[in-house]
């Protein structure tokens, strides 16, 4: 019976621990990552076969990123508990890359100001996010609250949802985005009409609306430019 691979078989300097331990994690493929994020392997298997498993099936780290909890369950090696890992470890980076530091508020002058500061936070999602940018009376971001997640085609959002963390954060006005699967960035009858109503309720609460813009993974549509209010 033919010996499977494991992680032991490996010489120990060649090891993915050793190797960011020596190098720093800079200098590991995306497979020794994976490898390490899991942990272990099933029996009689390395790690590093499961982790090659993952990227195979789902193409790169990207491709991973995007699977679910269950698609990434169902790969040899990768149950419920090792694809729960995975998703953690996604979300603990992608809330790093979009963490601001109290002390260094970044201020919004333009909407391309907005799409720097929460592109990584829709890049290829499946489904419609709706999110509110916060700001203070100096245009700093003070907070970025996800207000709502859709399906690839509708988001439902009343408008208590929306102002409920601007009234929290004592914001002076929000920018309100949500992305677009779908790859347009034109608004569609019921986000004109959407914008339009959380215009009016800001307005009532003495919060500003400054804009809405609609987001693809390749462009960007701000619909205060173009006169929709």
């Amino acid at each position: 019976m033919k010996k499977s691979f494991t992680i032991r078989d490996l010489p120990t300097p060649e090891r993915p621990r050793e190797r960011l331990l020596k190098f720093g994690a800079e200098a590991l493929s995306a497979q020794e990552i994976l490898a390490l994020i899991l942990g272990r392997g099933i029996g009689g298997e390395s790690v590093m076969v499961t982790s090659q498993r993952l990227l195979s099936k789902f193409g790169n780290l990207k491709g991973i990123a995007e699977a679910s909890i269950d698609e990434l369950s169902k790969i040899k090696g990768i149950g419920i508990a090792k694809a729960s890992q995975i998703k953690a470890a996604l979300e603990l980076s992608r809330r790093i890359e979009n963490y601001i530091e109290p002390q260094k508020k970044v201020i919004i002058r333009t909407s391309e100001d907005v799409i720097k500061l929460i592109k990584n936070k829709l890049k290829g999602k499946k489904k419609e996010h709706f999110i509110a940018v916060l700001l203070n009376t100096r245009n700093q971001c003070i907070d970025i609250k996800e207000i709502s997640i859709g399906s690839l085609n509708a988001n439902i959002i009343h408008p208590r949802e929306v102002f409920k963390g601007a009234i929290s954060a004592s914001a002076a006005s929000c920018i309100l985005v949500h992305n677009h699967p779908s790859g347009d960035p034109n608004p569609s009858e019921d986000d004109i009409v959407l914008t339009k109503r959380l215009v009016k309720t800001g307005e009532i609460l003495g919060i500003d609306v400054l804009d809405h813009i609609i987001v693809t993974d390749k462009d960007f549509f701000c619909m205060r430019d173009k006169d929709y209010f």
